[in-house]
């Protein structure tokens, strides 16, 4: 099959290694219009569900991914005038560059054709076509009509930015300014930096001037705005070289259909999913396994790329309302800012409204020392139990990830 991937974010070129492993003889090429080595973001997150997938698709790759990514074992919520508080959890952190060099490494290896620099040119010599060319797929634009492509804005304004302050853990930091309340969303990634979200609601944003200021001047504010948390650190902002600016607002893409005869939508062409669930990049990769297994089935391509999006659609139900709730309660954070800290992280943790009323009076008892250090205690032995199970892993050395810093 002679298969060409538009887009070589981690879905292109993960779906790219799949493709390949399935049937060496497939002919995979990968379109990727940055250069090599530019991409856009800082870190991305994950979790088990995701490490326990990548071990059964390609524990090779699985392996590389886990080794270099940083682990976080719970989640740390600052707010002007309340205690520190902590909430239950850990994940996994690493790089969008390292994760997009051990993809795009394992496809070189496997004999696919990546190439960088690529504008969209004609595919008719392609058995498949994937558009894996994110939320603002220039494939996908080309039928808009047929996809049935919806794109709804959401209300606050956010910007991805970088430090080289290192977060101890998974950290949210709301401060409280003469403009309103503006907070974060931080987490490190690897051993020199962080990824840092801010996210506010557009009067804030105004008021604050973000809305006037270039890249430099805006990182100077928040910078200002967030010195408490940053250590004298700076934030950067990717876009500070081109003369503009990384903020806007969320977009929730949505697709009616996802194939147009040999094109298929995966990542976010397909669907995005607001980042303050952090399930991006997860999706993304789960689409590729989910359409490498549907196309390496006997038959024909039609039905193969139904079966794909009616697995797909069902995953993805219960995080898009999950998404939604989470964005919907960010959009709406100042009418919870009044509570008392404990009672406030809980409202964040609980954002969702599924939590069952236990959940409160652990979060209560855990607040407390040593019931936290019981329920992290728990924590790693279930992480280290569940990372046991996967291929290859029992038999192999540790590759737990550095300790992360005990600085804030």
């Amino acid at each position: 099959m002679r298969i060409t991937c538009v887009g070589g974010g981690p879905a292109g070129l993960y779906f790219a290694v799949l493709a390949k492993l399935a049937d060496p003889a497939n002919e995979v090429t990968v379109i990727e219009r940055n250069p090599r080595g530019v991409t856009y973001g800082w870190g991305v997150v994950f979790w088990d569900d995701l490490l326990d997938d990548l071990f059964a698709y390609d524990p090779v790759s699985a392996r590389q991914i886990w080794d270099a990514a940083r682990q976080w074992d719970e989640y740390e919520v600052r707010a002007t005038g309340k205690e520190v508080t902590h909430l239950p959890g850990y994940g996994f952190s690493l790089g969008r560059h390292r994760l997009l060099s051990i993809l795009e490494a394992r496809a070189l290896s496997l004999g696919v054709d990546v190439r960088w620099s690529s504008p969209v040119t004609d595919f008719s010599d392609a058995d498949l076509v994937v558009a894996a060319d994110g939320a603002g797929s220039s494939l996908r634009s080309l039928d808009a009509s047929h996809f049935g492509t919806e794109v709804a804005l959401g209300g606050n304004k956010y910007i991805w930015l970088g430090t080289s302050h290192v977060f101890r853990t998974f950290t949210f930091g709301f401060e409280h300014t003469h403009a309103g309340w503006i907070w974060f969303h931080a987490y490190p990634f690897d051993s020199t930096t962080s990824t840092f979200i801010v996210e506010c609601t557009p009067a804030t944003w105004a008021a604050l001037e973000l809305d006037r200021l270039d890249a430099a001047a805006g990182c100077a504010r928040l910078e200002t705005i967030f010195a408490a948390h940053l250590d004298g650190q700076r934030l950067v902002d990717h876009r500070a070289d081109s003369g503009g600016t990384g903020w806007m607002n969320f977009r929730r893409v949505t697709n009616q259909r996802w194939d147009n005869g040999n094109v298929v939508l995966m990542g976010d062409a397909a669907h995005t999913t607001h980042f303050a669930i952090g399930s991006g990049t997860k999706l993304a990769i789960q689409d590729a396994m989910a359409l490498a297994d549907a196309v390496a089935e006997d038959g024909p391509l039609a039905p193969a790329l139904e079966r794909y999006e009616h697995r797909r659609r069902a995953a993805l139900a219960p995080l898009q309302r999950a998404a939604l709730a989470s964005s919907e309660w960010f959009e709406r954070m100042p009418d919870h800012a009044a509570l008392p800290s404990i009672r406030f992280s809980y409202a964040l943790s609980d954002r969702r409204g599924e939590y069952p009323l236990w959940r409160y009076l652990l979060h209560r008892a855990t607040q407390q020392a040593v019931p936290r250090a019981m329920l992290r205690w728990a924590l790693s032995a279930r992480r280290r139990t569940r990372a046991r199970r996967r291929p290859g892993v029992a038999s192999a050395p540790s590759a737990r990830a550095a300790p992360l810093p005990t600085g804030g």
